[in-house]
């Protein structure tokens, strides 16, 4: 029996507005609202269709997801994870190390630095130059990473992913 090819989605919110208010609760801009479809629509024509997505509970976060997910061919299971918000990259790893082993594409919906740096650390090979556009873009609003691995999300660490698409509204 050969190992599940796993993917990785790694969606960072869209462009959100700037406010004294909370941080946690600030909605995305005009220039999020319209930019959140495209990258839907960019990962709908990429194929990959997640069947778990893990979404930060952050209202930047979750207006991305609402306008991301219209775009896609069908929706998927959608978990609202607090864990998300201003998660270091340990914590990213040890949310996919809980994954059940069924799930073969899992999408993330979260924040930078966290979502920059975890798509940094699993890609131990990257196809073309996708790493190096990837981390000269600085992961900007909306960037969107797919990565492959092979085994169970419970093994994910460093250099275990190949990046094999970066996409970004504006790289």
């Amino acid at each position: 029996m050969t190992e599940a090819t796993r993917r990785l989605v790694l969606l960072r919110h869209a462009k959100a507005e700037w406010s004294d208010n909370d941080d946690h609760e600030r909605p995305l801009a005009e220039r999020g609202r319209k930019e959140a479809p495209v990258a839907g629509h960019w990962l709908a024509g990429s194929g990959v269709v997640p069947e778990l997505t893990l979404c930060s509970t952050a209202t930047r976060c979750r207006e991305t997801w609402k306008l991301v997910v219209g775009e896609l061919p069908q929706r998927p299971k959608t978990v609202y994870d607090e864990r998300l918000y201003e998660a270091s990259l340990g914590e990213l790893i040890a949310i996919l190390n809980e994954t059940s082993d069924e799930v073969e594409n899992l999408m993330v919906v979260g924040h930078n630095p966290g979502l920059h740096a975890l798509a940094d650390a699993l890609a131990g090979e990257a196809e073309g130059d996708l790493l190096a556009r990837m981390n000269r873009s600085g992961y900007p609003t909306s960037a969107t990473t797919v990565l492959t691995f092979s085994g169970s999300w419970k093994n994910v660490e460093h250099g275990v992913g190949r990046l094999v698409a970066f996409w970004s509204p504006h790289a």
